[in-house]
Parts: structure tokens; sequence; C-alpha cells
């Protein structure tokens, strides 16, 4: 469907289906209001029915009823007025919520005092794949020992593969006290500890020679806050460095 454009202000969602009764209208289908549950019903000709769903706001109850329409029709859009310059709460056309529309089907109308416009068509959605996102997703978890976090926590720090590695690092230096590269390389399993350790992420390693490295005092808190994830870690259990493709390291 087009829109029609116009000076937008608050509007009441009483004064919704007039507004986009009258679009449709104009684009030549018959329009009824309150036809077996749907808000509005749209006819024109031997087309599919258009079915739009009409609320004050954008909600995951308008989008529910939204995809239930969908049984009848696959052309139905929900309908919301456009939130007034200054007003608090996510604008129906900002992006995540098109995005959310196209992910299940539905077209969004947005209903101003002089404006309806149709900002995003029922039709599906196929998201264009991340393969570089998704490489790295699965790097991630084969890299990892075990499972050090639980889900949904958004405090805590993520005990990722490269802090598990940088873990494995920090254990041995307490252990054995400063080294070489090489023997850090040998004594951890970690095929990367030389780029861990120059890079020193979490400021947990300290230069004190060419080519040697000794714990910090950052470095041994650390093996205190995560006491229980570095317990479970040995040099069995140390993966290779990862490959080149996954993209970059996730600290």
């Amino acid at each position: 469907m087009g829109a029609r454009r116009g000076r937008d202000a608050a509007i009441a969602e009483s004064a919704l289906y007039a507004p986009v009764k009258l679009f449709l209208e104009r684009q030549g289908y018959e329009v009824k209001g309150e036809v077996r549950g749907c808000d509005l019903v749209a006819r024109r000709g031997a087309e599919p029915p258009v079915i739009v769903e009409l609320k004050l706001r954008f909600s995951l109850a308008l989008v529910l009823q939204g995809i239930d329409r969908l049984a009848l029709s696959d052309l139905v859009y929900v309908a919301v007025p456009r939130l007034p310059r200054g007003a608090s709460g996510i604008a129906p056309d900002a992006a995540p919520v098109r995005r959310l529309c196209r992910r299940v089907g539905i077209g969004l109308i947005v209903v101003g005092r002089d404006t309806v416009a149709v900002v995003e068509e029922p039709v599906p959605y196929r998201p264009r794949p991340a393969r570089q996102r998704a490489a790295r997703l699965l790097a991630e978890f084969d890299r990892r020992a075990g499972d050090p976090n639980v889900g949904g926590r958004n405090r805590a720090p993520v005990v990722t593969a490269y802090r598990q590695d940088a873990l494995r690092i920090a254990g041995a230096l307490a252990a054995e006290g400063p080294m070489k590269v090489a023997r850090l390389r040998e004594a951890t399993g970690v095929a990367d500890a030389a780029r861990i350790v120059q890079r020193n992420v979490y400021g947990w390693f300290a230069r004190i020679g060419r080519g040697t490295y000794a714990l910090s005092d950052g470095g041994r808190a650390a093996l205190g806050q995560f006491a229980e994830a570095a317990a479970t870690l040995s040099a069995a259990t140390a993966p290779a460095a990862a490959p080149a493709a996954t993209g970059r390291a996730v600290a």
C-alpha cells in the first residue's frame, strides 16, 4: 500500500479507524469494521482480504494479535498512532519495532493527525545470514571449556574462552613464577600465550624482561575472583589458537 504524508500530532485510539478506512478506500478497498473479531477488514475485488488491528500503543499483545490474524490472511497490518514530540516510550516506527514486524510477517501502519503511513509491508522476512558472526559463535562455543557462566546474568564478567586461556596462564605464573613465553605455552597448552600476555587485555601480566612475564597484582586478584572457573581448567583442556576465519577472539 502507499502512504499519505502530512502534519503529525497525538491521536486518540478511538480516532484511528476513520483515517485508516479513508486511506484504504482511496486505494479502491471496501472497508468494514469489527468483522469476526478483526478491528478492520478491507476487500478489493478477488484479492486476499486486508486485516488491520488498531491499538493506542505498540505492544507484545498487539503483535500476538497480528500473528493470530495471519491464519486468516497474509495481508495483516497493525496500526498505531505516532508518538507526539517529547512523549516517552519507543516510537512505533523505530528500527527495532520495524524489524520485529518484518520478522513475524505483519505490516505496520503509523497514524498521525493528518498522516497515514505504511512503514512496513506484511511480507515474509528472510534475514541476511551473518556468516562471520555465526562462525565466531561456533568457535567460542567449541573453544570454551565446560560451562562456567550462568545464562541470563548480566552483572558478572563472562568467562569466555579467551578469559579461560588467560586464567590458565595466570595460574601457571602463580604456581611457577616468571616465565618465558615459550615455557608458558608449553606449561599451559595455550597456543596464543604470547599474544595474550603481550596484549594484556585484563592487566593480569607484567613484562619483566625480554620475552619474560610475571603475574601482576591484578592477576592475583583475578585468580581469587575467578577461583571456581580457574579450578576447572587444566593444560589438557586448553584449545589450539582460534582459526583466523572465525574473526577476532572474544575477550
